[in-house]
C-alpha cells in the first residue's frame, strides 16, 4: 500500500496514513524468495526465477455489483476478492506469488464501532486468511475514500516459460472436465437473498458451517488443482468459471476455434443446485480443462473430484460453439447465459 500526502489526513489516529499502517500490521507476513520488498516504498520488489514467466490478472469487486454490504458478510467480501484473481492464477497453471490491492472505502467503513472491528479490518482478515493459505503476500496496493466500496485485485504468479495452460489450445477429439461441483454458488446467493439478515452469524463467517452458502462465501480457488495439470502435462486448455459455464466454455471455444458437446446428465450439481444455476450461474471458481482422449486422469486430483462433462469437436460454419444433450438425447445450443457486464 502506498499513501499520498494530504488525502484522507486526520487527526486522532484517523485518515489515510492512519489505515495504511493499520494494513501493513495485519498484512506483516515474513518474505517469500521472490518478494524481496513489499509494503512501505514507492513500489514493490519481485524477483522472478530463472526460466519463468510471469502472469499477471486484474479483477474488479463493486458494491451492489459483486457483493452487498447488507448480506455478504466483511470477512466474506475480502476471501472472495482475492479469490477472484487467484481463480484466473489457477487456471494458467501458474503458482500465485503476490496480490495487490487498491481499496476504495466510505469513511464510516474504516472507523471502529466501539469494542468491535472496522469494517476494512473484517474485509482484511478474510483478504489475508486465504492469502496465507496460498502462501500469497500482499504486496502493496492504495487507499482512496470513496462513496462506495470497490475493490481492485492485481494478482501475480509464475510458470514456467511456454508451459502455461491457454484457452486456445483445445482440439477436437480432447475429452471436457471439471472440477468439483457446479451451481453451488448461484444456489447460494439464491439463499442468501432469501434468508437475508436471518443468516446466522456461524454461517456467514465459518466456510464449514452451512453447506448452502459455503460456494457462494467462501469459494476456493483450484491452485494446486491447476499445478497438478501444469506439471503432469495432463490438459491441452483450461479456464476458470467465473462467468458461468454456458458463457467460460463459449470463450475457450471461441480461442480455440472448435465446438463442444457437453451432457447435461453429467454436470457434477452441487447439492441443492439446478440445471440452470450450474450452466449459467457462475461465480464457481471451478477450472475447466480439456485433455486428450489418451490421457488416463484420476477420479480426484489432490483431493477434488473430476468430471468429465463433454467432447470437443470441430467448429462448423453456421453452427453454434456448444451444444447441450438434455436427459431426453435431445441436442440443442447452449448460448451464452452467464454474467455479462453492460448486457
Amino acid at each position: 500500500m502506498r499513501s499520498k500526502r494530504g488525502r484522507l489526513i486526520a487527526k486522532g489516529g484517523r485518515g489515510e496514513l492512519a489505515l495504511l499502517e493499520r494494513i501493513r500490521r495485519q498484512a506483516n507476513r515474513p518474505a517469500t524468495g521472490e518478494l524481496r520488498l513489499g509494503i512501505g516504498d514507492d513500489c514493490a520488489l519481485l524477483r522472478m526465477k530463472p526460466g519463468e514467466e510471469m502472469a499477471v490478472t486484474t479483477d474488479l469487486s463493486i458494491a451492489g455489483r459483486h457483493f452487498h454490504l447488507e448480506w455478504h458478510p466483511p470477512e466474506a467480501v475480502g476471501h472472495r476478492t482475492l479469490a477472484r484473481g487467484l481463480s484466473d492464477i489457477a487456471a494458467m497453471g501458474a503458482r500465485p506469488v503476490a496480490a495487490f490491492l487498491s481499496l476504495g472505502l466510505p469513511r464510516e467503513l474504516t472507523v471502529t464501532p466501539g469494542r468491535r472491528p472496522a469494517w476494512v479490518d473484517r474485509f482484511l482478515a478474510g483478504f489475508l486468511a486465504l492469502a496465507d493459505s496460498h502462501h500469497t503476500p500482499l504486496a502493496g496496493g492504495d487507499l482512496a475514500e470513496s462513496p462506495m466500496v470497490v475493490a481492485d485485485i492485481v494478482l501475480l504468479g509464475a510458470v514456467p516459460q511456454k508451459e502455461a495452460l491457454l484457452r486456445s489450445e483445445a482440439r477436437p477429439g480432447d475429452l471436457l472436465y471439471v472440477t468439483g461441483s457446479l451451481g453451488g454458488s448461484a444456489a447460494g446467493l439464491a439463499v442468501l437473498r432469501e434468508r437475508g439478515a436471518s443468516v446466522s452469524r456461524a454461517s456467514l463467517r465459518d466456510p464449514k458451517a452451512d453447506n448452502a452458502l459455503a460456494p457462494h462465501l467462501w469459494p476456493q480457488p483450484r491452485i494446486a488443482q491447476g499445478l497438478w495439470l501444469r506439471r503432469h502435462h495432463a490438459a491441452t486448455a483450461a479456464i476458470d468459471l467465473s462467468d458461468g459455464l454456458s458463457t467460460d466454455l463459449d470463450h475457450l471455444c471461441a480461442e480455440s476455434g472448435v465446438s463442444a458437446v457437453i451432457d447435461a446428465a453429467l454436470l457434477p450439481l452441487h447439492p441443492g443446485a439446478t440445471l440452470e444455476q450450474a450452466l449459467h450461474g457462475g461465480e464457481d471458481y471451478e477450472l475447466l480443462f480439456t485433455a486428450g482422449p489418451d490421457i488416463s486422469l484420476p477420479r480426484l486430483i489432490t483431493g477434488i473430484a473430476i468430471t468429465q462433462i463433454g467432447t470437443i469437436a470441430k467448429r462448423r460454419s453456421g453452427q453454434p460453439n456448444v451444444v447441450l444433450i438434455r436427459e431426453s438425447g435431445l441436442r440443442r445450443p447452449l448460448l451464452p447465459g452467464g454474467w455479462q457486464h453492460f448486457s
